[in-house]
């Protein structure tokens, strides 16, 4: 049976002595690694090495290839499209378990099935429940992931769960480009919060685009409430998926007098005809983060994509360090 120390003991100290001074080790999935890469690179150090390999069956199969026996260890992998990149990562997770690591945080820096985080008819599964449960009996003792669908997903896990938002890195950005007249532009009533968060720090006005779900990836926007004549406007969202949906609604905005279109968007999933439907549209120019590995064939120029990698870096730190998160958003985050 474990025992807790009282704080501010000899032995509470000596506890978080003990955990500061364990080595931390940063290991990939494939799902992403130019992400990973970069995220070990802003701290200086290396990925550790693992072979993660395919039998002719199709069977994943994961090995370590160095000691982690008492580590603080940290697995970088996005549960994006195939399912083999979640199945990966729980596979990980269990060989990491076996092979004693002291702490496991799966860093997923997009979390796949989000959508799927309710029952919204009948006899369908909540996914995302799932997912959680499924990394946590694997063997994570924590998780970091940014800008997750939906914010209650956190209460999906019975494990700590970190969550960091993209937006500082947008706002940063956007406050640089000094657009005028500029308008920001929620897509749906579910994004009205992270909206929110961008027009309070860029001191903007808020809008919002009402949008009817026809069926799976596909939507109707139907109204626009608020005003975008003669601005400019900066759409943003957690994620762009065959796009549809966002170049609807930039054709409803350019019925109502928008000028220049910007979109914010974190996770590029990037599905069907995402692409060709951007490349078409009347969007200036695109900005997303690398959360999401996007292939070379799919960037074109309106594309402006983001590094997350720091973000990451530091909160792997932090967590490490026994340090806060909340630290690196002085807003709170969306709110």
């Amino acid at each position: 049976m474990g025992y807790s120390a009282v704080p501010g003991s000899d032995t509470a100290d000596a506890m978080s002595y003990q955990q500061l001074n364990r080595e931390i080790k940063i290991f990939s999935g494939t799902s992403n690694p130019e992400l990973a890469k970069k995220i070990v690179h802003s701290l200086g150090k290396t990925l550790g090495k693992i072979s993660i390999k395919r039998f002719s069956d199709g069977e994943i199969w994961v090995r370590y290839e160095e000691n982690i026996r008492g580590t603080d260890l940290f697995l970088i992998q996005s549960t994006n499209s195939p399912a083999e990149n979640l199945l990966e990562l729980l596979i990980m997770l269990d060989a990491a378990r076996r092979a004693s690591a002291y702490r496991i945080t799966a860093v997923i820096p997009y979390f796949g099935y989000a959508r799927q985080d309710r029952k919204d008819q009948p006899r369908v599964a909540v996914s995302a429940k799932l997912v959680a449960n499924l990394i946590n009996e694997a063997g994570a003792d924590r998780v970091l992931a940014m800008d997750l669908h939906a914010p209650q997903i956190q209460g999906f896990f019975d494990i700590p769960l970190d969550h960091l938002y993209a937006a500082t890195i947008f706002i940063d950005h956007f406050q640089e480009l000094h657009l005028p007249d500029l308008v920001v532009v929620s897509p749906d009533i579910g994004g009205i919060n992270l909206a929110r968060a961008y027009a309070r720090r860029l001191d903007t006005d808020l809008a919002m685009l009402d949008k009817r779900r026809v069926k799976h990836n596909v939507c109707t926007v139907t109204e626009l409430i608020g005003r975008v004549k003669d601005k400019n406007v900066l759409i943003v969202d957690d994620l762009i998926d065959t796009a549809g949906t966002l170049v609807n609604g930039v054709k409803v905005l350019k019925e109502k007098g928008a000028r220049e279109i910007y979109v914010a968007c974190t996770h590029a999933i990037l599905s069907g005809d995402a692409v060709d439907r951007i490349t078409d549209s009347p969007i200036t120019q695109l900005f997303l983060t690398d959360s999401v590995r996007i292939p070379e064939e799919q960037i074109i120029d309106k594309m402006n994509i983001l590094c997350v990698a720091e973000l990451l870096g530091e909160a792997i730190v932090r967590i490490h360090e026994e340090r806060s998160i909340s630290d690196l958003f002085p807003d709170k985050g969306p709110a």
